[in-house]
């Protein structure tokens, strides 16, 4: 055992908290106050069991990076002929749009309320703060960058949590919560929406990216098998929190929404928390929400950038790719689309890009050509797959769900 192995893991948590900045974006917001507001604690089982099979899939990551050097785009790049690579770039691609959407819609909505801001001015605000928020990283090194969004999910815990202390659930229906039922076609649509986004492609992509170097200067002197262990806790410790933050949104919801009018709108919760729980926890609702469009777009960006590199080759000017992912957001707001109905379609987009990056990511962390003597257990290759099912089952029954209707 090398001499440092023996030192605190705690120096070596962090590139999981960037991960999980993601699962508490606007998009996680929409889907969660949604679904609680709508239905109730129906689908509370489901924020659990997609924050679990999180847990299963950003350690699977974060491993097949610490352990080959190598992302899992950059992975796919080097395995994948010229035709077939270019297709899955596209579809990734696809997803980082998506992901784009619902964070920079998700904090123009939260500048409206604060100030008021159109949404479009709001959009083009998000976009820019977030070029700043990487600029850290860029200049002060990736811990510097962890910091930052560390502060940003205290923030956000805050904010999502407040509510709770006011108008605390029901012990009995929310245990109730955690049976397994689903409540008609919409109800599978959210539930759809709320694994797309916690169980979130463009992360899968970037969290084996943060581990590649073996987290830095401070993985030197460790063993792989001791910054494996340092990386389940990291994982396990930020995606407890993001989890929790989830069902903190739906269960408010639940508690204090539910049947109530306007709660469709991200706009209209504002609104109805207001008048149901106060100004003060209104507010910090919208600057939680802020916080969670400025720190995920930033990931968002990170996640995309990460993909065209490591299957193209191509590594565009932050500036470019900032301004070519932010067009669809705009295009959505300027034609007057609904923002918060937005959010939620684009995390069923999400949902369904899931498996092209499970898939791979199982198969090659299943190897042992690829991982050596850091192989999947037989038992986590298995767990692994049966999460892939349950994401791909889910969306057949809603597209069957949709169309059959």
């Amino acid at each position: 055992m090398l001499v440092r192995d023996r030192l605190p893991r705690l120096g070596l948590l962090g590139p999981a908290f960037i991960a999980a900045v993601a699962y508490v974006d606007p998009g996680n917001v929409a889907t969660n106050v949604t679904a609680g507001s709508e239905f109730g604690y129906t689908l509370v089982w489901v924020v659990v069991m997609a924050n679990v099979m999180a847990v299963l899939v950003q350690y699977l990551s974060a491993k097949l990076g610490l352990v080959t050097g190598r992302s899992l785009a950059g992975h796919m790049g080097e395995r994948l002929p010229s035709g077939p690579r270019i297709a899955y770039w596209l579809q990734a691609e696809a997803i980082a749009i998506a992901t784009d959407l619902a964070e920079v819609v998700g904090g123009a909505i939260a500048l409206n309320l604060l100030f008021d801001l159109p949404l479009v001015l709001g959009a083009i605000i998000t976009a820019a703060v977030a070029m700043v928020i990487l600029r850290v990283g860029d200049l002060r090194g990736q811990s510097a960058l962890e910091r930052v969004i560390m502060g940003f999910l205290a923030l956000i815990a805050v904010g999502f949590m407040a509510g709770l202390f006011i108008d605390p659930p029901s012990a009995g229906p929310l245990a109730e919560g955690l049976i397994p039922t689903f409540e008609g076609s919409e109800s599978v649509l959210l539930a759809s929406g709320i694994i797309g986004a916690t169980v979130m492609p463009h992360v899968i992509y970037l969290h084996s990216s943060l581990t590649t170097s073996r987290l830095g200067s401070r993985g030197d002197g460790h063993s792989v098998r001791h910054l494996l262990r340092a990386t389940r806790t990291d994982v396990v410790l930020a995606l407890i929190l993001a989890g929790v933050l989830n069902l903190s949104l739906l269960v408010v919801a639940a508690t204090s929404l539910e049947g109530l009018a306007g709660t469709d709108t991200l706009e209209g919760v504002h609104r109805v928390v207001s008048s149901e729980l106060g100004a003060g926890i209104a507010l910090l609702f919208a600057v939680a929400l802020l916080g969670s469009g400025l720190a995920s777009t930033s990931v968002g960006s990170a996640a995309g950038a990460e993909v065209m590199q490591g299957l193209l080759g191509v590594r565009l000017p932050v500036l470019v790719r900032r301004v070519v992912t932010l067009i669809p957001a705009l295009v959505v707001l300027l034609l007057g689309a609904e923002p918060s109905r937005a959010l939620v379609v684009s995390q069923v987009v999400l949902s369904i890009g899931i498996p092209f990056a499970l898939v791979p990511l199982v198969l090659l962390t299943s190897r042992r050509d690829v991982m050596g003597e850091h192989v999947n257990a037989r038992g986590t290759t298995i767990a692994a797959w049966v999460v892939a099912a349950i994401v791909i089952a889910l969306n057949v029954s809603l597209l069957w769900l949709t169309f059959a209707g």
